[in-house]
């Protein structure tokens, strides 16, 4: 269930938050759409301004954008000129649906308690062979920022330990560095490419 005052602040900031999106696309997305095959059917959770999925869509890929955020969806059906899903991560239910699954800086909001069961989700929607892409700020246990948003911060092998027992993945790879976030400070962030 997606946390109340996380939604809250999204639905304050969609319009500044879309505006401080970073603007050009990350090497790692690029890296993830170079692994998938052309034309390939891509499910982006947390779409947020629609930058990534814009990215998608040039590229040629078949994209189901989605994010919990009304406000947040709205800014990005207006950036992307196509409609884009409202839904939490624990209302996705499709089966063996997708080439790939694309998770920036979303499920960092799923509560800790309920990260199993969203990658347990995940898998089912991706078809044999699909790959998900997801990143997490890297922590010691869930907590908030400094704008009250919630995250789930979790380490290496707590990660680890989640995909784990979510699913009988392929492969599953995890790296880190470091970058930041929306709030400026200083982050570790964990990537993780799993393959169903």
């Amino acid at each position: 269930m997606a946390d109340d005052e996380t939604l809250a602040f999204y639905a304050r900031n969609a319009a500044e938050y879309v505006r401080d999106d970073g603007g050009r696309p990350d090497a790692r997305l690029n890296a993830f759409l170079d692994a998938l095959p052309a034309g390939a059917r891509i499910l982006e959770l947390g779409s947020g301004s629609g930058r990534d999925a814009a990215t998608m869509l040039e590229r040629g890929f078949d994209i189901h954008a989605t994010d919990a955020s009304p406000e947040l969806a709205a800014e990005a059906e207006t950036r992307l000129g196509r409609p884009v899903a409202i839904m939490r991560f624990d209302q996705l239910d499709a089966v063996n649906a997708y080439d790939g699954v694309w998770a920036c800086a979303c499920l960092l909001h799923a509560p800790a308690e309920e990260l199993t069961d969203d990658l347990r989700r995940i898998h089912a929607a991706l078809r044999v062979g699909g790959l998900l892409t997801v990143s997490f700020k890297a922590g010691n246990g869930a907590g908030r920022d400094r704008f009250g948003r919630y995250y789930n911060y979790p380490d290496r092998d707590t990660l680890l330990g989640h995909f784990h027992a979510a699913a009988d993945w392929q492969g599953i790879a995890l790296e880190s560095n470091a970058g930041s976030g929306y709030d400026r400070q200083p982050t570790q962030w964990l990537w993780v490419n799993a393959r169903k």
